[in-house]
């Protein structure tokens, strides 16, 4: 019973919106104000629970079509593990739970969350997701929203070059990261009537579409130094990381996407936690190195 739970929350997935929702956090977070060690704890809690009461929905509303693709098949509802109205009374449950955490640090992080749920839950899973090819594109600004939530507990004013940065990296990063997943599950896709890019367009357009989001993707990383401030670490992670990503979407895309799809997969998920967590660390050891904390 505690596996079906994981994989109704899709728990993996969640542990990536924790961290990008601490990478905003901390790069919001005012070094020279008084620290509240209930307010990271809050937001994690807080972002655990909606994501995962969100996932959980999620499966409530796509189970029948689980049920006809190989990859979603042994997901808990199609095997019975769980009823469809148990993974809707978790999902409304934590999301309910979620927003309270998030409501005690804030209007903002509590608004933006429940404005992700309402995204992804009710219009990209209800509509984008079932008519539109590019329907990755517009899912992915829920998807990048977890970043934006974390700034938001320290900073009501989003419209900065800091939070634009966590933003498109997160937000670009999606494109990339789900088409490959597309083109490796094309069948499934095609089973389960989703209109997804490889089996509209075809695997070479894919390809080319996601190197151009790639493209951009590691092009925002590399002028970090534009949007915030990097050091040491953005020369000897960012930098290197970005030139490996390259060369392996290079080399899967030489190969029509039949070949290195895992290493490509690997190393854009690597690039997410490098291209967001660096900034943090730069800005800290900075301030750390300058005596000012």
């Amino acid at each position: 019973m505690l596996k079906a739970y994981f994989v109704l929350t899709k728990s993996g997935i969640v542990v990536f919106a924790i961290i990008s929702a601490l990478a905003g956090y901390g790069i919001s977070l005012n070094p020279f104000e008084t620290f509240d060690p209930l307010a990271p704890l809050f937001l994690i809690f807080g972002l655990y629970f909606v994501s995962s009461g969100s996932f959980a929905l999620n499966q409530a509303q796509e189970w029948k079509l689980d049920a006809l693709m190989d990859r979603t098949k042994n997901r808990p509802i199609p095997l019975a593990q769980l009823a469809p109205w148990q993974a809707w009374s978790v999902g409304f449950l934590w999301c309910i739970l979620g927003l309270i955490f998030l409501l005690a640090l804030g209007p903002w992080p509590a608004g933006l969350a429940l404005l992700t749920i309402f995204l992804y839950n009710g219009v990209y899973t209800m509509f984008w997701k079932r008519r539109w090819a590019f329907a990755a594109v517009p899912g992915a600004i829920p998807g990048a929203m977890p970043v934006v939530i974390g700034y938001s507990v320290n900073e009501t004013q989003l419209w900065t070059a800091e939070c634009f940065y966590l933003f498109m990296i997160m937000f670009l990063w999606q494109m990339p990261h789900f088409w490959s997943l597309a083109i490796r599950y094309q069948k499934d896709y095609q089973q389960g009537g989703f209109p997804v890019l490889p089996t509209r367009l075809g695997i070479e357009r894919t390809l080319y579409h996601m190197g151009l989001y790639l493209i951009t993707y590691v092009g925002v990383a590399l002028a970090a130094p534009w949007f915030l401030h990097v050091n040491l670490l953005y020369l000897l992670l960012v930098l290197p990381i970005s030139l490996k990503l390259v060369w392996e979407f290079f080399k899967y895309f030489q190969a029509g996407a039949q070949k290195s799809w895992i290493r490509f997969f690997l190393w854009i998920n690597l690039s997410l936690l490098v291209y967001l967590l660096v900034p943090v660390a730069d800005r800290w050891v900075y301030f750390w190195m300058s005596g000012r904390i």
